[in-house]
């Protein structure tokens, strides 16, 4: 995407845009209340998001050169369709640089990689609290997944059922 002086450039993170994409992590974190659970590392991105087998994707908005948000999305699949899709899992635009417009271009650059790749969804969860997002997504057209719930084990629950 071309960029003037107040439009951002999106384009693929790259090795060197690691220290931008973890202190990205860390202020979504910080918004979400969640600081207490960030254990990344640089080198923990540099493997998973630019090693042998990338577990994720990036992408940054930058203006004028400066990074301003991102992007961090993974393959899934869907039995249903038959498809791959695209997990949404972190968006985040540093907070002088909301309201512009670099929210949804993040988005719709994902949508055209999903389009792109033949995926049969794009999809992400949103906190409840988070209206301003949530009010976003609403206008894109995105559909609340309402019946469903997200569940997660880690730690020593992750442990112990991959030891049972």
């Amino acid at each position: 995407m071309a960029a003037d002086n107040h439009e951002p450039t999106i384009s693929p993170a790259t090795p060197a845009d690691i220290p931008a994409i973890l202190d990205f992590i860390r202020k979504l974190a910080e918004y979400e209340h969640l600081s207490h659970t960030v254990i990344a590392t640089e080198n923990d991105l540099q493997n998973h998001l630019f090693g042998p087998a990338p577990a994720a994707e990036v992408l940054l908005a930058k203006i004028q050169d400066k990074p301003v948000g991102f992007a961090l999305y993974f393959t899934t699949f869907s039995t249903f369709v038959g498809r791959p899709g695209i997990w949404l899992e972190d968006l985040f635009i540093l907070p002088d640089f909301r309201h512009r417009g670099i929210g949804r271009a993040l988005l719709r650059a994902v949508a055209a990689i999903a389009i792109g790749r033949n995926c049969g969804r794009l999809e992400w969860s949103v906190l409840d609290w988070n209206e301003p997002a949530i009010q976003l997504y609403k206008k894109l057209g995105a559909v609340p997944m309402s019946d469903w719930t997200t569940q997660r084990l880690t730690g020593d629950a992750l442990l112990r059922l991959a030891n049972e």
